[in-house]
């Protein structure tokens, strides 16, 4: 009986060490996992929720990157380093804003380091990498040996990177900080870029009041480009909008739907969307920062759903500590 006993709890603690059970702060709740992370990714793979944060630091010791799945939005398990600079040979700090693709048998990991100024000639080069693994908890390893974007165009920050898929199968890289953001068209091996039918490889796609956290996706024929506005640090972080008809826009601001709302939070922004597959509902992710907590890099990781309009119009988000209901994805 004993023997049984130990090989049971042997067998347990093998299977958690992979995927950490994390209880919710309540069921169903904001902020949907304990800890501090910023800037999630949102993804749907095995008939499971993914979300890939920023692990929200002091540069210096934001040198990792955890993952966190769910059957229904509600119950979570954590994945930890699912990546850090030691699998990185040329990043060495600040690694940040994942995002994913799944291709061929394997999981894509873009992430952003090293917080790249090239007016910091002392400082090690950074920008937009890129990371595979055969799994989505990772472990993933560096895919390239250098940044995939690793230098200023169209005067973007490589950071903040979105890989968007559109209907005819291509896949391009939508980034940018600094006010400015870029859409470059991926090679299939994700290696690299080919040119845009302008000839130009870096094309620059940059709606009005535009300050970083791209992203895209298509609903009902139309192309929408959300963005993050005001400053990640401070309340006034929000999220807006544009739509057109293609990925190159040109994308007119429609306006903001999401801001903070000082009796449940500020700062709300930096997200990503999941549409649960087969039907019209839809899901924001993102951060914000708790209320009356001063330390920029205090930031939890919420969700709320997002509705649309007659016409297609994104509705205004509210911010809850209630969260959403559980959703299961079908078998």
């Amino acid at each position: 009986m004993k023997a049984s006993l130990l090989i049971a709890a042997l067998l347990a603690g093998s299977l958690t060490a992979h995927a950490q059970k994390m209880p919710t702060p309540r069921p169903g709740g904001n902020p949907i996992f304990p800890g501090w992370y910023a800037d999630p990714e949102a993804a749907i793979f095995n008939r499971q929720y993914w979300i890939y944060p920023t692990y929200s630091a002091p540069y210096a010791e934001q040198v990792h990157l955890d993952a966190f799945s769910s059957p229904d939005l509600v119950h979570w398990a954590k994945h930890p380093r699912i990546l850090d600079t030691a699998s990185v040979k040329w990043a060495h700090r600040a690694m940040w804003a994942p995002a994913i693709v799944a291709k061929g048998g394997k999981y894509y990991l873009f992430f952003g380091a090293n917080d790249y100024h090239p007016e910091k000639p002392n400082e090690p080069p950074g920008g937009i990498g890129v990371a595979v693994a055969d799994n989505p908890a990772g472990p993933f390893k560096d895919y390239l040996g250098h940044p995939l974007v690793g230098t200023i165009e169209n005067g973007a920050q490589p950071i903040d990177q979105f890989v968007f898929q559109d209907k005819d199968g291509k896949y391009y890289l939508v980034y940018g900080g600094w006010q400015h953001c870029n859409i470059a068209r991926l090679k299939d091996d994700f290696t690299g870029f080919l040119p845009l039918p302008d000839g130009t490889v870096f094309k620059e796609i940059t709606p009005d009041k535009y300050v970083e956290g791209p992203l895209m996706f298509r609903r009902q024929g139309k192309y929408y480009f959300m963005w993050s506005e005001g400053g990640w640090t401070g309340p006034d972080y929000s999220v807006a909008y544009a739509v057109g008809t293609s990925p190159f826009g040109p994308f007119q601001r429609v306006g903001k739907i999401m801001a903070q709302d000082p009796t449940v939070g500020t700062g709300a922004g930096h997200h990503s969307v999941i549409n649960v597959p087969g039907t019209d509902r839809w899901y924001i992710v993102y951060h914000r920062h708790p209320l009356g907590d001063k330390d920029g890099n205090h930031r939890q990781v919420c969700i709320e759903e997002m509705h649309f309009d007659d016409k297609g119009l994104i509705q205004p988000v509210k911010l809850t500590t209630e969260g959403v209901a559980a959703q299961p994805l079908g078998r």
